[in-house]
């Protein structure tokens, strides 16, 4: 048995929302992963197998390569479909805010999920998580939202109504959020919960297909691009950058997605220990910033200091509004700042 890390009180607190509530709303962030989708999914199947009216609605779309999931299909997308999704989280019960500490982090959302008169229960595994919800379960310990999900459903008595899609969706998000168990994942706890998991018929192995297996070939030539063309080594700071501009993702029929996992694709080369993907996105008139980082260093902190962002010790983000040439001009200098670290660390 796993250990209770979720306080009896916010259990006790959430069984009366859920046993009194009709219409649930689950929310995530801007530019959904594995995780947002995965815990998101993973709860509504447990919502909707207890008869409540339940909805996702995420600010955009997600990667293709998430779509095979059990219920994707009925997501609503808040930049499509606004006024629709305006009336049901206003209407909703409760709302359900998922893989996100903080109300920016679901973009225009976040007027119409703050006016709701829904009680709100924030469950996230991010660090530092801001006072917009009557419930926060905030574990930054915890390896995923979707880990998270999962305790809470078997802390409200609930483990034999877990469906193998909910499962499935589940495991999709711890699984993507821990880089198929690779970093954040030493907890003996995370693979009692995943044998839990599989004793529901899911197919673990299949899951990892479709997620990596299914990417399409413009994806695979665009990364034999990024690595001949775009990826810098810093040695002396055991460090890698990989810039994507928007000309060059036109070049290759960039689809939401083909760019996962570029940033972890570096940390395979000896003696590197962080690396960074700066990719531009014209839409938002920003270059969006990864960073990923191995052992100790807390690539978190830099994401913070220089990119507006936050995240993981070891896996984080972060914007930045300028040039793609100001962007890569910072990160040298963060380099320069964090290389007494990074040399400590390696």
């Amino acid at each position: 048995m796993f250990e209770k890390v979720i306080k009896q009180a916010n259990i006790d607190h959430f069984r009366k929302w859920f046993e009194r509530a009709e219409k649930i709303m689950i929310v995530s962030h801007v530019a959904p992963d594995g995780d947002a989708v995965g815990s998101s999914l993973g709860l509504y199947h447990f919502f909707y197998s207890q008869g409540k009216k339940v909805n996702i609605i995420l600010p955009n779309a997600f990667p293709d390569f998430l779509r095979w999931m059990p219920g994707a299909k009925d997501i609503l997308f808040y930049d499509r479909y606004k006024e629709f999704a305006d009336e049901l989280i206003e209407a909703a019960d409760v709302i359900c805010c998922l893989d996100f500490n903080t109300i920016k982090r679901i973009d225009t959302m976040a007027d119409a999920v703050l006016a709701s008169p829904a009680r709100k229960i924030m469950v996230d595994h991010h660090p530092h998580p801001d006072d917009f919800c009557r419930i926060t379960i905030s574990h930054p310990e915890i390896s995923s939202t979707s880990e998270l999900v999962f305790r809470l459903i078997c802390r409200l008595g609930y483990f034999e109504e877990i469906t193998r899609q909910g499962a499935e969706c589940i495991y999709t998000g711890m699984m993507t959020d821990t880089g198929s168990f690779t970093y954040n994942s030493n907890d003996p706890q995370i693979y009692y919960i995943i044998s839990e998991l599989l004793s529901k018929g899911i197919d673990k192995d299949e899951i990892y297909r479709k997620v990596y297996h299914t990417y399409s070939e413009s994806r695979l030539r665009l990364m034999g691009y990024i690595l001949c063309n775009k990826m810098e080594v810093f040695p002396e700071c055991h460090a890698a950058l990989i810039t994507l501009t928007e000309e060059e993702q036109k070049r290759y029929n960039y689809i939401k997605g083909d760019s996962e996992g570029f940033v972890n694709i570096p940390l395979q080369i000896k003696g590197v220990i962080f690396t960074c993907f700066l990719r531009e996105d014209t839409e938002k008139e920003m270059i969006k910033v990864s960073l990923r980082s191995v052992g100790t260093f807390p690539c978190n902190q830099l994401a913070a200091e220089y990119y507006n962002g936050g995240g993981h010790l070891n896996a984080s983000g972060g914007e930045f509004y300028g040039t793609m040439e100001e962007a890569t001009e910072l990160f040298r200098k963060a380099l320069i700042a964090y290389k007494p670290l990074l040399i400590a660390k390696k």
